[in-house]
C-alpha cells in the first residue's frame, strides 16, 4: 500500500514539472497598430428580437493589444446615444480583419433605436473606427 501511494505521489510531482498550472497563459506581444482602422462590412443587425439585438461589423485588424472591446452607443434619439453595450473580443493577430459582435439587452418592443459602432483596446482607447448613425426597430 505504501508503495502505491508513493508511486502515485511521485507521478503527480513529476507531472507538475511538465504541465503548466491552471490559468497559465502564453504572452502574446501586441501587433503593430493599423495606420487607419475602417469598417469594411456593416454594421448590420444580425439578430433583432423584441427585447434584444445583436449588431455585427467587420474592420481591418486594428492591431495593438490582443484584448479589445466591440462597443455600440445607442438610444431612442439619434442626437442622444446615451446607452452603451460592450463585448470583449480577443484579436487574432494573424488575420487582416476582425469581426465584432455586440448584444444589446433590455430593449423595448416596437421601438426604434439609433446606434453607432466603435472598438477599443484594453485601456479603453478607441481604435477610431466610429461608424455613421444607423437605426433599427424592434418587433
Amino acid at each position: 500500500m505504501k508503495r502505491v501511494v508513493l508511486t502515485f505521489a511521485m507521478t503527480i510531482f513529476c507531472a507538475s514539472w511538465f504541465v503548466p498550472p491552471p490559468g497559465f497563459a502564453q504572452f502574446v506581444p501586441p501587433a503593430q497598430k493599423a495606420a487607419h482602422v475602417a469598417v469594411t462590412q456593416g454594421p448590420e443587425i444580425e439578430l433583432n428580437q423584441s427585447h434584444l439585438a445583436i449588431i455585427r461589423w467587420t474592420t481591418n485588424n486594428p492591431g495593438g493589444s490582443p484584448e479589445h472591446f466591440a462597443v455600440v452607443h445607442y438610444g431612442t434619439d439619434p442626437n442622444n446615444l446615451n446607452l452603451t453595450a460592450k463585448s470583449h473580443i480577443r484579436l487574432n493577430q494573424s488575420h487582416d480583419y476582425t469581426v465584432f459582435r455586440v448584444r444589446m439587452d433590455d430593449l423595448a418592443p416596437k421601438t426604434t433605436y439609433y446606434y453607432t459602432v466603435d472598438s477599443m483596446d484594453a485601456h479603453d482607447v478607441s481604435d477610431g473606427v466610429k461608424s455613421s448613425t444607423k437605426s433599427f426597430t424592434t418587433p
